[in-house]
C-alpha cells in the first residue's frame, strides 16, 4: 500500500516537473518579449494561473527611496485598488519575506498570524509560498508570492519552482530600470538640446538694429504662432534660414521635426523622391524603402530653400500636398497624409516668373500666404558693426584664439556695397582673420583681405558702385567723364574716383561748386570712401 502510494506521488512530481518546465519556457517568452514591466509582470502572473496551478500571483517590488515594498501586480479578474498597499521590513509575510532574506511557505494561511489580509483576495484554505526576486547576485529587488494547491508534498518543489521564476523577474526588474533610467536621461539632454538649439535660433539672436530688420523680427513673431505657410523673399546671403529657423523654434511645433531641402540642388526625379519618398523597387538603386522630407516632418516644418528653382512640372506637385496635405510614395499608390507647417525662400523674382509663365500662379498664391522680405546688406549698413563683431567671435571660437577688430577696420567696411551680402561679410571676416597674425584686425589687413578691389569685381555687378570700386588712391581711375553711356550717380563717382574721392577736386572736374556735389553724393546714395 505504501509502495503504491510513492509511486503515485512520484508520478504526480514528475508530471508537475514536466508542466513547470513547460511553463518556465512559457515565463521567459513573455519576459523578452516586451521592456514594459509592468505588462510583463501581468502577462508573467497569467501563465502561472494558467499553466502553472497558482493562483492569485503577486508581485511587489522594493522602493529605493523609501526601502518599502510596493505593490505591482496581481493577478486577479475583480483586482482591489492597489493604489499605495506597501509593505515595510518586517511587516506582514511579504515584509518578513525581505527582513528573512530567503523563502517562506506557509502550509495553511488561516492559521498564520502574521497574514494582514490588506487586499482581500486569498483563499485561507490554501497554501501560500512567497520568495524573494533576486538580481545581480543576491540582491532582493521584491517578492513573489502565489497559492498552490494543498498538495503539501509538492510544497518545496513549487517553492523551488517560483524561486526561478523569480530569479527571471529580477533580471527583467534590473533590465526595465536601467533602460528606464537610460530613457530619463536621454529625455533630459534632448529637452537640455532643445533649449540650447531654441536659445541658439532665438530672436535675441539675430542681429539687426535697424527699423527695417525690426520689422522683419515682429513678421517672423507674430506668423511663428499660427500654422501658416510662410514664404522669406530676400537676395542670396541675407539670412532667410536663420529666420525659418527662429520661426520654426518659436512656434508650437518646436518640439517636432525641422526638416530642409535645398531645390536648387536636385533635378526633378530626385527633387520627388527627396521630398515624397519611395517604395521598394520604385527604380533602380531603391532597395528598400524611404520615407520623403515630407513624412520626416509630419508634425513638425519643412524648409524648401530656392524654392523658385523648380520646374513647372514639379510645381503641380508640389502644390497638392500644400492644398490638401496628400502624396503618394513614388512607385506607391498609397495616398499618405501629413500635417506639415512649409516655410519656402526663394531669391527671384516670383511675380515676374508667373507672368512669364515659370512659376504657376496658383503655387504662387499657396506659398505667399505671409511674406518676408529680408533687406539686402547694403540697406541697412548701421547693423555691419554688430555683425562684423558677432563673425569675428565666432570665427575666434572655431580658430581656438582671441581675436579683436579695431574701428578703423569697421569704417572701412562700412564704405563697401556688399553685393554678397552678410556671407560676403562673413567670408571677408574670415580671409581677415587668416591674414591676422596677432589676431587684430585693422584696416591694413582689410585691404590685405581683398575687401577693397578682389571682391566687387568678382560680384559680377552686384553692387551699383562695382564698376568704379577699384582705386590705388592717387586718381588712377581715368573714366571719359563725359562719355555718353554714364548716368549722373556713374559719372560722380567716376569723378571721386579720378579725384582720389577728394570731393572739392571731383567737383572741379564737373564744373561744380562742392555743395552741389555734396548733394549730389547725398541725393544719390553714394558711398564716401576714406582714403
Amino acid at each position: 500500500m505504501t509502495d503504491r502510494h510513492d509511486s503515485a506521488q512520484l508520478e504526480q512530481t514528475l508530471t508537475l516537473l514536466e508542466d513547470e518546465l513547460a511553463c518556465i519556457y512559457e515565463v521567459s517568452k513573455v519576459l523578452n518579449r516586451s521592456l514594459n514591466l509592468q505588462e510583463s509582470l501581468r502577462e508573467v502572473l497569467r501563465v502561472l494561473h494558467e499553466q502553472g496551478q497558482l493562483e492569485h500571483g503577486m508581485v511587489s517590488l522594493l522602493d529605493e527611496a523609501s526601502g518599502d515594498l510596493l505593490l505591482c501586480e496581481l493577478h486577479r479578474q475583480d483586482k482591489p485598488t492597489m493604489e499605495n498597499v506597501r509593505y515595510r521590513s518586517g511587516e506582514g509575510i511579504m515584509g518578513l519575506v525581505i527582513e528573512m532574506d530567503k523563502p517562506l511557505i506557509i502550509r495553511k494561511l488561516a492559521d498564520e498570524p502574521r497574514f494582514l489580509d490588506r487586499l482581500g483576495v486569498y483563499n485561507p484554505a490554501l497554501p501560500l509560498i512567497a520568495v524573494p526576486i533576486r538580481a545581480r547576485g543576491d540582491e532582493i529587488v521584491g517578492v513573489l508570492t502565489a497559492q498552490p494547491p494543498a498538495e503539501l508534498h509538492l510544497l518545496a518543489e513549487r517553492r523551488r519552482f517560483l524561486e526561478m521564476v523569480g530569479n527571471l523577474i529580477g533580471q527583467n526588474v534590473v533590465l526595465a530600470n536601467q533602460v528606464a533610467s537610460d530613457k530619463q536621461e536621454l529625455q533630459k539632454e534632448r529637452d537640455s538640446l532643445r533649449r540650447k538649439v531654441k536659445g541658439d535660433h532665438g530672436f535675441g539672436n539675430l542681429i539687426g538694429h535697424t527699423r527695417v530688420m525690426q520689422t522683419v523680427f515682429e513678421q517672423a513673431r507674430q506668423v511663428a504662432k499660427w500654422n501658416t505657410t510662410v514664404l522669406i523673399r530676400g537676395e542670396s546671403g541675407t539670412g532667410k534660414e536663420l529666420i525659418a529657423n527662429a520661426i520654426h523654434y518659436h512656434s508650437p511645433r518646436a518640439n517636432s521635426a525641422f526638416i530642409k531641402l535645398n531645390c536648387a540642388a536636385l533635378p526633378d526625379n530626385l527633387l520627388e523622391s527627396e521630398l515624397f519618398g519611395h517604395e521598394k523597387g520604385a527604380f533602380t538603386g531603391a532597395v528598400s524603402q524611404r520615407k520623403g522630407r515630407f513624412e520626416q516632418a509630419d508634425g513638425g516644418t519643412l524648409f524648401l530653400d530656392e524654392i523658385g528653382e523648380i520646374t513647372p512640372t514639379f510645381q503641380a506637385k508640389l502644390l497638392r500636398v500644400l492644398q490638401e496635405g496628400e502624396f503618394e510614395r513614388v512607385g506607391g499608390s498609397k495616398t499618405l497624409q501629413v500635417d506639415v507647417r512649409v516655410i519656402a525662400a526663394t531669391n527671384r523674382n516670383l511675380e515676374e516668373e508667373v507672368r512669364a509663365g515659370d512659376f504657376r500662379e496658383d503655387l504662387y498664391y499657396r506659398l505667399n500666404v505671409m511674406p518676408i522680405m529680408m533687406p539686402p546688406l547694403r540697406e541697412r549698413l548701421e547693423d555691419v558693426p554688430d555683425l562684423t563683431r558677432f563673425l569675428v567671435n565666432k570665427i575666434s571660437q572655431k580658430q581656438g584664439r582671441p581675436l579683436d577688430i579695431g574701428d578703423s577696420a569697421i569704417r572701412a567696411l562700412m564704405h563697401h556695397s556688399w553685393p554678397g551680402n552678410v556671407r560676403e561679410l562673413e567670408n571677408c571676416m574670415e580671409r581677415a582673420a587668416i591674414l591676422s597674425p596677432d589676431g587684430h584686425i585693422d584696416a591694413q589687413v582689410i585691404r590685405l583681405s581683398g575687401l577693397d578691389s578682389h571682391f566687387p569685381l568678382e560680384s559680377g555687378g552686384g553692387g551699383r558702385d562695382a564698376r568704379f570700386c577699384v582705386s590705388t588712391g592717387t586718381g588712377g581711375s581715368k573714366t571719359d567723364l563725359n562719355a555718353p553711356d554714364l548716368d549722373e550717380r556713374e559719372r560722380v563717382i567716376a569723378a571721386l574716383e579720378e579725384a582720389g574721392w577728394v570731393q572739392a577736386k571731383a567737383a572741379r572736374l564737373l564744373n561744380m561748386t562742392p555743395r552741389q556735389i555734396a548733394y549730389r553724393i547725398q541725393t544719390l546714395n553714394i558711398q564716401v570712401r576714406q582714403i
